[in-house]
């Protein structure tokens, strides 16, 4: 993967094809990843959301598979990033997660989502406070696995705790969150406290955060600590209209963000890479230097990307809906 292209650790489908769906063709795959090639994408992690434990692992299971028959799938799919189930379930942390499956952390149900994944899980964002003795944090991180805080409440004794544990980063600063919080005691702030400590993800599509508080978290963390996510779904790399995710239907409006039905939270976003380097560069000030380790550098450094073995691919494989995988172009 060049260097010169984006690098995205949070992207939840793009181009019309949802990554979370159940048993996605190779076809939709592959054209998804097409997409996000010809959009100067490098590489990605395929973000799997909160959902019914099993199906979870169903899905990563099957985009495991899927890199083994495609080599373009396997170039660009690097691995993956597990958001959920164990974050908060208080409203307005929950975010966009459907709150049922939320939950408190448990080995037991952590570790089939890393076997089911086959050992291409980077990244898996919880709350601390639903890791209450840290013990998943600690094991997670043990393994290699970038721990990061996201949809949390988490007290700064708990985020504390949470990083002496092993937590490196904090996934999408100012989302998965009330929009009615304390003014000045609030977990972004909290969050802000601890950069020293943590890389901090950040969405630049001008809605998740406000161009003008955007530059004022990138001042705050320093550009050695943060680095820029898409949040993409399906609706990505498109227009208006209705995008899958999961189970639900996503409305993406005139002004091409997705929003709940009742307008309480975004859900995700559908903003390419390339539009949101070039809103840093417009509406936030930086150079190109400094948008290039934002979308490029940083992301790669904090998995490890330039580590990350190429998956060998069968040359005959059969996908599990029958259809057989196309070849890269």
């Amino acid at each position: 993967m060049p260097e010169t292209s984006f690098f995205d650790l949070q992207i939840n489908g793009y181009f019309g094809v949802d990554f979370n769906q159940d048993d996605i063709s190779a076809e939709d795959l592959h054209n998804a990843c097409a997409a996000l090639a010809r959009d100067g994408v490098g590489g990605v992690l395929a973000t799997i959301i909160t959902d019914d434990l099993p199906r979870m692992a169903a899905r990563l299971s099957r985009i495991a598979h899927l890199r083994l028959t495609d080599p373009l799938i396997s170039r660009m799919i690097v691995g993956f990033h597990i958001e959920g189930p164990f974050i908060s379930t208080t409203a307005g942390y929950v975010g966009a997660h459907p709150v049922a499956h939320a939950r408190e952390t448990d080995w037991n149900e952590m570790s089939p989502l890393l076997d089911a994944a086959d050992g291409l899980t980077r990244i898996v964002t919880l709350a601390p406070e639903q890791d209450p003795q840290q013990q998943v944090t600690r094991r997670l991180a043990d393994q290699g696995i970038v721990v990061s805080a996201g949809h949390t409440n988490a007290s700064l004794d708990q985020l504390d705790a949470a990083i002496d544990a092993g937590l490196s980063m904090f996934t999408h600063l100012g989302n998965g969150c009330p929009r009615l919080m304390d003014r000045h005691d609030n977990i972004i702030q909290r969050a802000l406290s601890r950069t020293d400590q943590l890389y901090v993800g950040l969405i630049a599509d001008g809605a998740h955060v406000p161009f003008f508080a955007l530059k004022n978290y990138l001042q705050l963390i320093g550009l050695d600590r943060a680095f820029i996510v898409s949040d993409a779904i399906a609706a990505a790399g498109c227009g208006p209209g209705l995008y899958p995710l999961g189970d639900r239907k996503v409305t993406v409006g005139e002004d091409g963000v997705p929003r709940a039905e009742d307008d309480s939270h975004l859900v995700g976003s559908a903003t390419p890479m390339q539009r949101m380097a070039e809103n840093l560069q417009h509406e936030v000030g930086l150079t190109k230097a400094e948008i290039d380790r934002l979308t490029r550098s940083n992301p790669r450094r904090i998995i490890g990307a330039a580590s990350v073995a190429p998956t060998p691919y069968a040359t005959k494989s059969v996908a599990k809906n029958g259809a057989h995988p196309a070849t890269a172009p």
